[in-house]
């Protein structure tokens, strides 16, 4: 198909919809949600564990399932970062060292217990939706422990949490401590109820999804056991029945920063889903989102829907805007949506014309850039602070390729300070040329040269891949690399290669 005229107030009617897709789902996300392979496969409850890069669309999958599901008439439990704080969880529980307990399993243990006590909670508002013996039973024990409505969420966890401190704390003889501790990792007290839960499970499923792990994360000792015992937890109470299914999303991140998890993921790697996206599945995200708002474009593929609002791009060879715009992303939706609504309200500024020139995009770029620069610096806020100030190193070579030798000698200089980088605190004096290389690579900030499918046709930029692209590149290998062009306008670089 060609290029679509729309009408002049076609920009001003275009909405790609809300960065967060908690937002997102009051705006239409479940009509123009893309069902991936990836969503498939979590739907069906194959993949119980979603992984994934900060705005790459864990929560987005989350929101239609749960929208979904409670149209089917599912129980629906949602826990969200206001949920839960790492920052309480650290003042409020003692340390490892303060009397040998092994967090991690109580955690687990704990997470088990709120989980169940989540879910009875859901049972008992809609007990009249299943037959009246299983929830019944579940009801009275709702009642006779947990009739505070006031009580948030996590109140229940950190409590059986400090159940379980007092003991190994406490000044109890040790038979009196190894028996209530047994119980309390036993879960004796609802052990009970778990026939209940598995006959209701058969009437109706019951899902409950953690999402947003990362929110407030802050690399300390209850994180880590938080999150791993998360994990635990959940792989335990998705063996009770096929219908009662727990997921939770996690950063890709944090699941490299907690080594408690290794075991567990090798183990249960059937049930972790990584989430990943292509050029293509991204034009089919913006393609549908652009159809859902301008109805002349309904019957129009991805292409034609793009090439209706956005013009090509200058350039000797490909003037495709998409191609611009998408080698200025790490492969996230998140990224291409806010490039495509700042570009979209650069082109009302501008006179409101479709499709939108280059100078709107370019105008975008400026602010789109900064944006996505410091959200990578804030993403390895813990891992690798005050990475902002390493960035600004590159200022004046972000546009051109840099051979290793020259690479690892600007590095040297950052790790000597001899060029001065703010707040960057101790990881950046453990670094080599060639580990701060690797980080550099690991967060998108570095492309390196490498080969790509002759079968396609290259650009000035194919040369270049980055870890959205093929994450296992040997980068020790590589002698050529390149700033990833999303960062270029941040850094005050020219914009001839796309």
């Amino acid at each position: 198909m060609g290029r679509v005229s729309l009408p002049a107030t076609s920009l001003s009617r275009i909405d790609f919809g809300a960065p967060s897709a908690e937002r997102d789902i009051e705006r239409g996300l479940g009509e123009y949600f893309v069902e991936s392979e990836t969503y498939e496969r979590v739907r069906s409850g194959s993949k119980r564990i979603v992984i994934g890069s900060r705005g790459i669309g864990k929560s987005a999958i989350f929101q239609v399932l749960a929208q979904r599901e409670r149209d089917a008439g599912s129980f629906v439990i949602e826990l969200s970062p206001e949920d839960y704080s790492y920052e309480l969880l650290s003042q409020t529980m003692a340390t490892e060292s303060n009397g040998s307990w092994a967090k991690l399993g109580a955690y687990a243990v704990a997470w088990k217990y709120l989980i169940f006590v989540l879910i009875m909670k859901e049972i008992s508002k809609k007990r009249t939706a299943v037959r009246k013996g299983a929830a019944n039973d579940i009801y009275k024990y709702v009642r006779d422990n947990h009739s505070n409505q006031q009580a948030s969420k996590l109140s229940a966890l950190v409590s059986y949490l400090k159940r379980m401190e007092g003991i190994k704390l406490g000044k109890y003889e040790a038979s009196i401590r190894t028996r209530e501790l047994e119980k309390l990792y036993k879960l004796e007290e609802i052990h009970a109820l778990v026939p209940s839960l598995r006959e209701i499970a058969r009437q109706k499923r019951i899902v409950v999804l953690v999402d947003e792990l990362d929110r407030g994360w802050d690399s300390s000792e209850d994180a880590r056991a938080f999150v791993a015992g998360l994990f635990q937890a959940c792989i335990s109470v998705n063996t009770i029945h096929p219908n009662l299914r727990v997921y939770m999303s996690l950063r890709q991140e944090l699941y490299d920063d907690i080594p408690e998890l290794y075991d567990d993921a090798q183990k249960y790697r059937d049930l972790i889903e990584t989430i990943q996206w292509s050029e293509t599945s991204l034009l089919k995200l913006i393609g549908k989102r652009i159809r859902h708002s301008i109805t002349p474009l309904a019957d129009s593929d991805d292409r034609t829907s793009w090439e209706s609002l956005f013009a090509g791009v200058p350039g000797p060879r490909d003037n495709s805007s998409f191609r611009y715009m998408i080698n200025r992303t790490l492969y996230r939706p998140r990224e291409i949506i806010q490039f495509c609504t700042r570009s979209a309200e650069q082109g009302r500024d501008l006179g409101g014309r479709v499709p939108l020139r280059y100078a709107a995009v370019r105008e975008a770029e400026v602010f789109y850039s900064t944006e996505r620069a410091r959200d990578i610096a804030a993403e390895f806020r813990f891992q690798c602070p005050g990475l902002l100030n390493v960035f600004d190193a590159f200022r004046g070579k972000a546009a051109h390729s840099l051979g290793r030798d020259d690479l690892e000698y600007l590095c040297l200089e950052l790790i000597t300070r001899d060029i001065p980088s703010r707040d960057t605190g101790e990881w950046l004096d453990r670094c080599t040329p060639d580990t701060l290389i690797d980080i550099l690579w690991s967060v998108g900030f570095l492309l390196a040269e490498g080969i790509r499918d002759t079968g396609r046709r290259r650009t000035s930029s194919d040369a270049y891949l980055g870890v959205h692209q093929v994450p296992h590149l040997n980068i020790a290998a590589a002698r050529n690399f390149q700033v990833h062009p999303m960062f270029w306008a941040h850094l005050g670089a020219a914009n001839g290669a796309r």
